[in-house]
């Protein structure tokens, strides 16, 4: 399916890029706080949206 060396390719793609990200989001933290303060409320809403809406579907099947 895969060759050996296009598997070794993809995890070490994976690997850097997860480095690469994992720099970049430590490196912007403090503007994450300063920007996206309270954005928590907002993925609570929308989890709770998502649980009605499905609430909703299986209450009235």
């Amino acid at each position: 399916m895969f060759s050996k060396g296009q598997i070794i390719f993809g995890v070490l793609f994976f690997i850097v890029f997860a480095i690469i990200i994992a720099y970049t989001y430590r490196k912007d933290l403090k503007l994450h706080k300063r920007f996206y303060a309270g954005s928590y409320w907002m993925l609570i809403a929308f989890i709770a949206f998502i649980a009605f809406i499905s609430a909703i579907k299986f209450f009235f099947k």
